[in-house]
């Protein structure tokens, strides 16, 4: 494993042929023009010693694990992202966007790449501050990603021409309430030209900030303990 002193991860989430794959009944419009820019920061990545997790969906046969809100559709629907699917293969990923030797990757329930998965524990061990993210679809498994990386207390990125939605309006809304929500919102160019090298890092200005007020105490002030409340 190369040093990775940006302390980023790349997330690439739910890029398989059941999301992208035009015969897929959950296909996502927009997915399949995002793969070449995808390829590029997973190649980005991996040069410049980031890790890369592919987070993806794998359901079991009898369906025991779809969401409740997706079931009727998947079962209509050929059943896809089932390790034994036929046809267009809709549990595996395009070329480009499978994982080597030295890439992570998580199988998810749910929307969240966070949700009943392993993935803040190991971000957690690699001493990750930053987390990008790319894949589909961003108002469901990208935002969802974003907004539980928020909670966890991680700088959130996000690489918009990485990110699809069923319509260019859909993708303009979200990305606009991402960005409200204080992810930073960049491209795969940008990515790739400087790594995100100029991007705050908010844990370092947050910690610096406290220890200035720290050294400048405020007046004491009685302090009570909790029994004194009840």
């Amino acid at each position: 494993m190369k040093e990775n002193p940006s302390q980023m991860a790349l997330i690439v989430i739910d890029m398989e042929n059941g999301f992208i794959d035009p015969r897929s009944p959950h296909c996502i419009r927009q997915a399949a023009a995002t793969v070449p820019a995808c390829r590029s920061v997973v190649c980005t990545a991996r040069s410049a010693g980031i890790p890369v997790f592919f987070v993806k969906r794998i359901y079991r046969m009898n369906g025991s694990d779809v969401e409740l809100t997706r079931y009727a559709e998947w079962k209509a629907g050929g059943r896809a992202m089932m390790p034994a699917s036929t046809g267009f293969h809709s549990a595996e990923a395009p070329e480009g966007l499978k994982p080597i030797p030295g890439d992570y990757t998580i199988i998810k329930p749910r929307w969240s790449a966070f949700f009943h998965t392993e993935l803040d524990l190991i971000l957690r061990r690699l001493d990750i501050k930053t987390v990008i993210l790319a894949g589909t679809t961003t108002p469901n498994c990208v935002r969802t990603t974003a907004y539980d990386a928020n909670s966890l207390e991680y700088n959130v990125v996000i690489l918009e021409d990485c990110c699809s939605s069923q319509t260019k309006e859909i993708q303009k809304a979200n990305m606009d309430d991402l960005q409200r929500m204080g992810a930073i919102i960049t491209t795969s160019e940008d990515f790739a030209n400087s790594c995100l090298a100029s991007m705050p890092d908010l844990h370092r200005i947050i910690r610096r900030e406290m220890l200035r007020e720290d050294s400048d105490p405020e007046p004491f002030e009685e302090h009570h303990c909790w029994t004194d409340f009840w």
